[in-house]
């Protein structure tokens, strides 16, 4: 079977940072500032969580939170016990544009208990976290990272996700194109061998890919095409390089695909994400 995830994290790595290991008490405030998301890991305590736009979320058991992008968000446990968390800042790579986060809801919450064979990792992490042995920190975050992909997986064999990238990849038939086209991007995939790929008929092919992903094979492609393509541009890859490696012909098929998706230029994009003011005329 074809690894659904293997292509995705070859492309977008995702990391993490630690920046809590310890008990919170009373009430904590995360702004959800800057371009991070963030993961918390709950072993002990009663936890109320709260959202500006939505009823506070009450946890008891062991769990875990996540937050693929930057969200606001309040803890309130009790002043003197409070509850033992593990918090860590999330890159993924790509940002606000990388697939992976922007498929996810904004808020997970899980029972730990939840994460079938994640049993060794979470003891691991628990003992690193609340011990001072050398290396800890880095520990921690690896370990996280694992725990992240479990969460992905969990996701994905449990069908948790209705709509778009992970639900696909959720159906039997449908991750395999989706894997197909993560792997080779530049390849002129058209519509009868994308549905050959999954023993479909091209308009029972089409129809499933809609209802499953919320888009058309050929726009989800161009999609993830432009993910790959923005990827290259922060790491300062050449317009031309990139348009070949993603598979346009030309840099001007590139620029329109790309503009087509984002709304502005190859150009334009890297100018917003560098903070630099836009001329009028770029392009």
């Amino acid at each position: 079977m074809a690894d659904r995830l293997a292509a995705l994290l070859d492309h977008f790595s995702l990391t993490a940072r630690v920046f809590n290991t310890g008990a919170l008490c009373g009430i904590n405030d995360l702004p959800g500032d800057g371009d991070v998301g963030q993961l918390h890991l709950i072993r002990q305590g009663v936890v109320e969580v709260i959202h500006s736009d939505a009823p506070a979320v009450r946890i008891t058991e062991p769990s875990l939170l996540l937050y693929p992008l930057p969200m606001a968000h309040r803890f309130l446990t009790d002043p003197v016990r409070g509850a033992d968390f593990i918090c860590a800042n999330l890159s993924f790579d790509g940002g606000a544009a990388n697939p992976i986060a922007t498929a996810l809801p904004a808020f997970i919450c899980l029972p730990l208990a939840a994460l079938r064979g994640a049993e060794p990792v979470l003891d691991l992490l628990f003992a690193e976290a609340f011990a001072q042995n050398c290396g800890r920190g880095a520990m921690l975050d690896r370990l996280l990272e694992v725990v992240l992909i479990q969460v992905l997986r969990h996701l994905m064999e449990e069908g948790s996700i209705q709509v778009g990238m992970l639900a696909g990849m959720a159906h039997p038939r449908l991750r395999l194109v989706l894997v197909a086209m993560h792997e080779k991007p530049a390849h002129e995939w058209s519509l009868e061998d994308l549905a050959e790929q999954t023993g479909m008929s091209r308009s029972v092919f089409a129809n499933t890919f809609r209802e499953r992903v919320g888009c058309t094979p050929g726009v989800y492609l161009q999609r993830w095409r432009v993910s790959l393509a923005q990827r290259a541009l922060l790491q300062g890859r050449p317009l031309k390089w990139i348009a070949t490696a993603v598979g346009y012909g030309s840099e001007a098929a590139f620029s329109r695909a790309f503009k087509a998706c984002c709304g502005i230029s190859p150009r334009q994009w890297c100018s917003v994400r560098q903070g630099k003011i836009l001329s009028p005329t770029a392009t």
